[in-house]
């Protein structure tokens, strides 16, 4: 049950004793008219801005409960009056509070008067109980704002973790970009320069050692190139590290991204090439909807099929005029995905613009 309808119930209750208590039949019409409007603008303030408006209205109509009723309501009315003023203290700000009590101070006071019930012990009474829940609304702002802080706190902390992160995969990716370029220029220079040399040598000579000799410098140039381009290769392996990328590119396209994982995808295993396809694959996704869709909107879904495979869908809206081509961008998605064996079709769905694919996690 929410915390509304736990603060909305007493209301209630107290309203049905008030007017099943002084039950009058020429009234009851209009005691049940006033009950509902009370109802009404308590409903109102979850939504309305003004609140301490409501909650005046509210208190004036509890009065005019006990004006129209031709018997009172008698203490009913103050127990709805603060219950109302004890509901106000995580909805109202403290001056507001303040003045809303002081305004029910006088009318308990004045129900006292015309009841001919006023004494001096009254007075301290209420003074005290209304000073209490000022107290107790302070309190409540005091918590507000302590949890605002908290929250803004939480945030930059959060933000701060994230670029140290970000710092961190930049600082080795810088390295390793570093590594892969002084393996280049020194060790690859040097193992050209011997093939070249072996290549004469054979020419010159012809030894079936120089000719091993010449494979073997072939195949040591050919492991280093391939070193080399995994080592300039970004970083990107698993579902989460293609999420974190995704997430970085939706903050730096203005994009609400709605990302959607079926059971079973966050956990499933993504070699670094399959990593890399479908990050370029959502990447290109993100690109068209940028470009040629009239909502920044963009729906992501990826799932398993019954065979295992990780299936991937993205929605976007588009104009329903737009036509469906493959532009170059289309067309290299397709071609990293046939490359792993994978799959992607395109259509247009009256006002919306659909990628699905299939990439094959079986395949190495």
């Amino acid at each position: 049950m929410s915390k509304f309808w736990i603060s909305f119930i007493p209301l209630v209750i107290l309203l049905a004793l008030a007017v099943s208590s002084s039950y009058d039949q020429s009234s009851f019409p209009v005691l049940l008219i006033i009950t509902s409007l009370i109802m009404i603008a308590y409903f109102l303030l979850p939504i309305i801005k003004f609140r301490l408006l409501l909650y005046i209205v509210m208190i004036f109509l509890v009065i005019l409960m006990e004006i129209v009723n031709v018997h009172s309501i008698g203490l009913y009315l103050l127990f709805i009056i603060l219950y109302v003023n004890i509901d106000s203290i995580n909805w109202i700000s403290t001056m507001e509070f303040r003045l809303l009590t002081i305004l029910n101070v006088f009318v308990f006071h004045f129900w006292l008067y015309i009841h001919e019930q006023y004494t001096i012990g009254w007075t301290i009474f209420s003074l005290l109980l209304f000073y209490l829940l000022i107290s107790l609304n302070e309190l409540a702002q005091s918590l507000k704002e302590l949890q605002h802080t908290y929250e803004s706190i939480l945030g930059e902390y959060r933000k701060m973790k994230r670029q140290i992160v970000e710092s961190e995969r930049a600082a080795r990716l810088e390295e390793r970009t570093k590594i892969a370029r002084d393996i280049h220029d020194s060790v690859g220079h040097k193992m050209t320069a011997l093939l070249m040399k072996l290549n004469m040598l054979s020419i010159q000579e012809k030894k079936v050692e120089y000719e091993q000799l010449k494979e073997l410098a072939t195949a040591s140039l050919e492991e280093t190139r391939h070193a080399v381009k995994a080592l300039q290769n970004e970083e990107i392996e698993g579902i989460s590290s293609v999420l974190q990328l995704i997430r970085k590119l939706e903050a730096e396209s203005h994009i609400h991204l709605d990302f959607t994982l079926k059971k079973g995808v966050l956990s499933t295993p993504l070699n670094n090439t399959q990593s890399i396809v479908l990050y370029r694959v959502l990447q290109e996704s993100l690109t068209n909807a940028m470009r040629h869709a009239y909502s920044r909107e963009v729906k992501v879904v990826l799932a398993l099929n019954a065979v295992g495979d990780l299936e991937f869908k993205i929605e976007n809206k588009v104009h329903q005029d737009t036509k469906t081509e493959w532009g170059f961008g289309l067309t290299n998605m397709k071609k990293r995905l046939e490359e792993i064996n994978g799959t992607l079709q395109i259509y247009q769905r009256e006002n919306t613009f659909v990628v699905t694919g299939i990439i094959p996690l079986g395949e190495e």
